[in-house]
């Protein structure tokens, strides 16, 4: 059966004038049109395919090769294309955009502009369509997540205390501001660490891994810099946290760890000015 939102592998059953049919080679209702725009250069009948599967214009299914920024239970950052009496229409790859109702918009949505969205089957049209009110597809209740366990995060939004973020399409959770060394913006998707899961339920993480496991990344981070830099770092122990960050996008204890790291390593030599490869 064919899943709306979501990648398909199909077999090739038939070619048509207007593109390959696709299907499980069962039951015909669930055979779906590979446009012949997306249709591969070389192909034979029976071969299977991955694509996705969507609602066209007209409210039928069809398949494409390419890749939407979103997916059914998904979240992605997405552009406003246009907006009419309905609602807001986003862009999400595909050439039928991505319908926001009104009422799943939490506060209206200008043309243009980017929000964070969650996508969905609507029951009562069997549609796929998104909401801005991502509140209600998150919970922080029963929660399995260990202490310096890696997870996917997704950027929500950023505040005066940090970064708000998406835990594994799941639960929220908060990079705290002091702790961010790098130029985030919302939408982004990354690796991160679970600090803790506290009491109140509230998630805590780390953009990058702490303690010994953080060493060997961050001493790359400098040794790519020393190359770039004709093998010289102007920055030691006794230089300014903020100068390190803004140079290293570390914090200084990092900094730190990480030049103690090479250094064992016979990798750089520590001088009065700064750092310099070997």
């Amino acid at each position: 059966m064919l899943q709306l939102g979501q990648y398909n592998t199909l077999k090739i059953l038939r070619d048509t004038q207007v593109g390959l049919f696709l299907g499980d080679g069962e039951n015909e209702e669930h055979d779906v049109l590979l446009p012949n725009k997306y249709v591969p250069k070389e192909f034979s009948i029976g071969d299977e395919i991955t694509v996705f599967v969507y609602l066209d214009h007209e409210e039928r299914p069809v398949a494409t090769t390419i890749k939407p920024y979103i997916k059914l239970n998904e979240f992605a950052h997405l552009k406003v294309n246009y907006i009419n009496k309905f609602g807001a229409f986003m862009n999400w790859g595909l050439e039928k955009d991505l319908f926001v109702p009104f009422k799943e918009q939490a506060r209206p949505m200008e043309i243009d502009k980017r929000y964070l969205v969650y996508c969905y089957m609507d029951e009562k049209t069997n549609r796929l369509v998104a909401t801005s009110r991502t509140n209600k597809f998150l919970s922080n209740e029963n929660v399995e997540l260990e202490n310096n366990e890696e997870v996917d995060l997704i950027v929500s939004h950023i505040t005066e205390a940090g970064i708000n973020v998406i835990i594994n399409e799941k639960h929220k959770g908060l990079a705290y501001a002091n702790e961010t060394y790098e130029d985030i913006k919302p939408g982004k998707r990354m690796k991160g660490y679970i600090k803790q899961v506290r009491e109140d339920g509230k998630i805590d993480v780390y953009l990058r891994k702490v303690g010994v496991e953080a060493i060997e990344p961050t001493s790359q981070i400098i040794l790519d810099e020393l190359k770039a830099n004709r093998g010289f770092l102007g920055l030691n122990d006794n230089s300014h946290p903020e100068d390190i960050k803004t140079v290293l996008k570390m914090s200084k204890k990092s900094f730190k760890k990480a030049v103690g790291n090479l250094y064992r390593q016979k990798l750089i030599e520590i001088k009065e000015n700064g750092i310099y490869l070997v």
